[in-house]
């Protein structure tokens, strides 16, 4: 009787684990359904904030319109991007390899990349917010702590090709 009840009990445990796998597997696959959304090339069609505040996003120096029109490129295959200001008046112009993952499916972290440096070597990097998701657009909401209290920076990126 003990070794039937020890084999039921094995059993139970075994089929709540198998079933706790399944349901991690439908979550992760759904995740990376999401996460293969932002392939391909994408331009930032508007940056929306409190214009009272002088915004400099991603430490470039740049004031946050010189990122409107800057194109970037989001390989999700691999993690790896750039992004490119296009310059132009007190804009410049560069293009900034990076190193990227979406976490629990809305939370988009990225690292720039320094030339001959590897990803892990960078622990400093930026966390950002998905929201309106669609095929052809979406934002990235940044919030920027300021004099103890957070300042919103909307990113709208629009696809403009697949890669």
């Amino acid at each position: 009787m003990k070794k039937l009840l020890l084999a039921g009990m094995i059993g139970t445990s075994l089929f709540a684990v198998s079933c706790s796998s399944v349901k991690k597997a439908e979550t992760s696959q759904n995740q990376r359904a999401e996460y293969l959304k932002l392939k391909g090339d994408w331009q930032i069609v508007s940056v929306d904030y409190e214009k009272g505040f002088k915004i400099k996003p991603f430490d470039e120096g740049a004031d946050a319109q010189c990122f409107v029109g800057s194109h970037w490129r989001l390989i999700p295959n691999n993690y790896t991007g750039a992004y490119t200001l296009n310059g132009g008046g007190a804009c410049p112009s560069l293009t900034q390899p990076i190193k990227f993952e979406v976490k629990d499916g809305n939370t988009f972290l990225f690292k720039k990349i320094a030339a001959g440096t590897k990803a892990k070597q960078n622990t400093v990097g930026y966390s950002l917010t998905i929201t309106n998701q669609s095929t052809d657009q979406f934002s990235l909401v940044q919030n920027v702590p300021f004099d103890g209290s957070t300042v919103q920076v909307v990113y709208n990126f629009q696809r403009t090709g697949m890669k």
